[in-house]
């Protein structure tokens, strides 16, 4: 029989040893997490843009159709250009910067908790027929957590080219609807601003979807749904300046 401090001694010991285990398989597996949530990040970046691409040549094609990232203020000024290589104005990646940090940073700014203008990404991707997209990462809340995505708009900074939503835990097959391919494709070709140059983005509402401003809610995702157009409306209103900047229409 083993005494209860033997036990308790060789307890300690397993739970140390197993600590140390999992605590260096964590670091020697986080450079593959980091680099595969680089790569979700181009491809997402490239599908809304309209340019096929999958884990395997996401890297390549994101270096070969990108044209710039731009860091951008709040005001719509461009604060950086990084052009694939090197910074043609500013020192600021828009690739590194991560929109659940940007939000963040938004509110605090906004309520002079902090000092520094935040800055904005857009992407700025030249598509294989040589028309460029400008791409814009957003963030909001589902019904269960976060969901988030990418609108790219056309070269008259007006018309929709293509969008990429995902999430974190929307039930499957009502509000994880979001992230397929048909639901995306109706965003295609709406326009975020109406023919007077006022600001309108997409609504998304069941039953509706045949004007320039609304796509088809998913069947029983009513909450996401909901979610999703807020995050369209409150996540496109921080890049208008930029985007009143330089639209053509």
């Amino acid at each position: 029989m083993f005494s209860n401090s033997y036990i308790f001694r060789f307890a300690t010991i397993m739970v140390v040893v197993v600590a140390a285990m999992l605590s260096s398989i964590t670091l020697l597996l986080q450079p593959m997490q980091e680099r595969n949530i680089r790569i979700e990040k181009m491809q997402d970046i490239l599908l809304a843009s309209n340019i096929q691409a999958t884990s395997a040549n996401a890297i390549e094609l994101y270096n070969q159709h990108l044209v710039q990232e731009l860091s951008v203020t709040l005001s719509g000024e461009i604060h950086s250009i990084f052009d694939g290589e090197n910074f043609e104005k500013g020192d600021v990646r828009a690739f590194e910067i991560a929109i659940r940090d940007m939000l963040k940073a938004i509110s605090d700014y906004k309520a002079g908790r902090i000092q520094t203008e935040p800055l904005l990404p857009v992407f700025v991707m030249q598509a294989p027929d040589g028309s460029k997209k400008y791409v814009f990462p957003v963030r909001g809340r589902g019904l269960w957590g976060p969901i988030w995505g990418n609108i790219a708009l056309k070269e008259d900074l007006v018309t929709i080219a293509g969008a990429k939503f995902d999430h974190q835990s929307e039930t499957p097959g009502l509000g994880a609807e979001i992230s397929t391919k048909d639901f995306e494709d109706q965003f295609i070709d709406k326009r975020i601003f109406d023919n007077q140059g006022n600001f309108i983005s997409i609504s998304v509402i069941k039953g509706v979807g045949v004007g320039d401003h609304q796509v088809d809610a998913i069947s029983g995702g009513t909450i996401t749904s909901n979610g999703l157009s807020e995050m369209l409306e409150t996540g496109l209103e921080y890049y208008l300046p930029f985007i009143k900047s330089y639209k053509v229409l």
